[in-house]
């Protein structure tokens, strides 16, 4: 069974653009989990456009079930994560102006960073997953890295979906069984909604957590947050 992740930023986001505390993030985050969200995502960026650091030892007071911290591993970013042991951390290479994630490690050419990187949160009895494309040179890299997991990035997926669902899927597949013979878990994060995501569980099989945030949230818009969850929460049942 996967487990539905709800990242949080683009709550985080609306509630910056009044300078105040509405809607409130650790409700927010409450409420997901009463509505049967299995995990909390939140990634704060350096210029903390809508997750906040700040709001990291909120919501590690009040979450439940599993905190998944996500960003791109800069001293402060590291430092934040240890003071605050998530049950999971996230390696993701976002450029400082990046306007979301857009691309996954290259674990070949920072082999020497993500090792002491991981072996340092690892340490800290913090699981590990690593943001990463479908390329099998990167998933046996993922593996020499010492990761726990990999988080599969499905923005092309998503894009090429309506194309051929098939084709689309297809590396996914292929580095899915890889990851998994490796004994890699496996995450997947990207432009996921309900329409894609069912197909994509089904496909590549044994993924453990999707982390969903911008499709979420705007369905919430629509059929209200209760609801929503439920929706995601069969597709990643399969129905």
């Amino acid at each position: 069974m996967t487990n539905l992740s709800v990242n949080i930023n683009k709550v985080a986001l609306i509630r910056n653009s009044r300078g105040a505390n509405y809607p409130d993030l650790v409700q927010f985050a409450k409420d997901c989990e009463r509505f049967g969200a299995e995990g909390i995502t939140i990634h704060p960026r350096p210029d903390e456009r809508h997750a906040r650091y700040t709001d990291v030892p909120a919501l590690k007071k009040v979450v439940k079930t599993e905190l998944n911290i996500e960003g791109n591993p800069i001293p402060k970013f590291l430092k934040m994560v240890l003071a605050n042991r998530p049950h999971q951390c996230t390696l993701v290479p976002d450029d400082p102006d990046a306007i979301t994630s857009d691309a996954g490690w290259d674990t070949i050419k920072h082999k020497g960073f993500l090792t002491d990187t991981i072996a340092e949160l690892k340490e800290a009895g913090i699981r590990t997953s690593i943001f990463i494309d479908p390329v099998e040179e990167q998933i046996e890299g993922a593996k020499a890295v010492g990761t726990d997991r990999i988080e599969f990035y499905t923005g092309p997926y998503a894009h090429d979906f309506g194309k051929s669902r098939k084709k689309a899927v297809a590396p996914y597949v292929k580095c899915g069984k890889l990851a998994h013979k490796l004994g890699l878990g496996i995450n997947a994060g990207h432009d996921l909604n309900t329409k894609n995501l069912s197909y994509f569980l089904k496909s590549v099989g044994n993924v453990a957590e999707v982390s969903i945030g911008h499709a979420l949230v705007t369905d919430a818009l629509y059929y209200g947050l209760h609801h929503t969850l439920l929706m995601y929460l069969h597709a990643c049942r399969g129905k």
